[in-house]
């Protein structure tokens, strides 16, 4: 279904997109676009159709095989050939070798065993908070939690952590449909920065070996097969950016809707056991990934509309979250108590589903908890900015009075 209203995300509101997608999926669960970039794409708006879509085996994440135009941006993740090769590029059998490669770092087990740490990270930088008693909640937790506990992981040495955040914040930018030349550029070149800081923290990490997890993939052996160059730096890439750039939004998303729903809140404050479903229902009402990519391999339809082989597919996650459709008239609202709120596909579906999702889960049931538990007067206390993104979006600025 053609819907010129969502050609270039002409009345696409980056603050805000919710209400559009209510509109789109009034019209239908696919519908097909003219991106700002120009490529055209089928957008899956509606959750079953999303869910399908990203299960199907003939839907392909490799953006560079199927994208590469002139140095663009390809990669979901890491612009430019050459660093193309992250588990989130793609397919199987590469795929399935990457993340076995990876995923012992983030059983349910391993990642458990982080409680404590993480819980020792939020309390020391809510002491730091109390102390000045306003603060921006990005800068004060949502953003040096999972940084720090992505590091600590990776056992990465000392670096700029601000010079990081800078050039991340780029690189992510080519997950958004990219026009401006000089977008691009900027993005090729944080690329490139970040590219050199990954190569001098693996070698540094041979020369330091420990127990961690950039040890554990240097000497990473899969039936005899080991990462080359190019996939171990683009492996420390991924996992150092992806690590800490969604649950930024999600630990920052989630405490703003808290505050603009106080019942919630409230509710959550009286039964902390609730914590854990509140999680899954901040997920899903305001995913920290809006959309993820996919090109068909060969004709695919989906709910009565058929969509040809090579074609560019967004399914919007975001939107699927709130699909009525699926969650009922109160998609819209926040429920800490929903039921069925884990049935959320903030994290993807299909093979591709994310690895960090647990520790993501865990970073924010903490933080939520320490941070409403131990600030009854939590309040917002200035004027929220968002980042501006489609896809990784959320605050870049979120004051509070504690």
């Amino acid at each position: 279904m053609r819907n010129p209203a969502l050609d270039a995300w002409g009345d696409y509101d980056r603050d805000d997109p919710y209400p559009l997608f209510a509109r789109v999926q009034a019209d239908g669960p696919v519908h097909e676009v003219t991106l700002a970039d120009g490529h055209r794409a089928w957008l899956i708006v509606r959750h079953e159709e999303a869910k399908a879509a990203l299960n199907h085996a003939g839907l392909s994440k490799d953006m560079h095989a199927a994208l590469a135009r002139d140095g663009a941006v390809v990669a979901e993740g890491l612009p430019g050939p050459a660093f193309a090769r992250h588990m989130l590029s793609v397919d199987p059998p590469d795929h399935t070798r990457l993340r076995r490669l990876v995923s012992k770092a983030f059983t349910p087990r391993a990642v458990e065993a982080l409680r404590p740490r993480i819980t020792e990270l939020v309390d020391g930088m809510l002491d730091t908070a109390e102390r000045e008693g306003r603060v921006d909640l990005v800068d004060a937790l949502a953003f040096p939690l999972p940084f720090a506990v992505i590091a600590e992981m990776l056992g990465t040495p000392p670096a700029d952590h601000e010079r990081i955040r800078q050039l991340s914040g780029t690189v992510v930018r080519s997950l958004e449909p990219v026009n401006d030349p000089d977008m691009v550029a900027a993005i090729v070149a944080a690329d490139d920065e970040l590219t050199q800081i990954a190569a001098e923290m693996i070698a540094w990490k041979r020369a330091n070996p420990a127990a961690d997890l950039l040890t554990a993939l240097i000497n990473a052996e899969d039936d005899g097969d080991v990462l080359d160059d190019d996939e171990l730096i683009a492996q420390t890439l991924l996992l150092y950016i992806a690590g800490h750039e969604t649950t930024v939004n999600l630990i920052a998303g989630g405490t703003l809707a808290l505050l603009r729903h106080p019942d919630q809140l409230a509710l959550l404050r009286s039964d902390p056991g609730l914590t854990a479903n509140a999680v899954e229902e901040l997920l899903r009402y305001d995913s920290p990934v809006q959309a993820t990519r996919r090109v068909t391999l060969e004709q695919f339809t989906c709910s009565g509309v058929t969509i040809p082989a090579g074609a560019f597919v967004l399914a919007l996650l975001g939107s699927a979250n709130r699909d009525e459709s699926y969650w009922g008239p109160d998609a819209a609202e926040v429920r800490l108590d929903r039921e069925n709120a884990r049935q959320h596909v903030s994290f993807g579906a299909g093979p591709h589903h994310c690895l960090g999702a647990s520790l993501a889960r865990l970073e924010a049931s903490i933080a939520l908890a320490r941070l409403t538990t131990r600030f009854p007067g939590l309040a917002i206390d200035g004027e929220v900015t968002w980042n501006g993104r489609i896809n990784l979006r959320g605050p870049a600025r979120l004051p509070k009075r504690l």
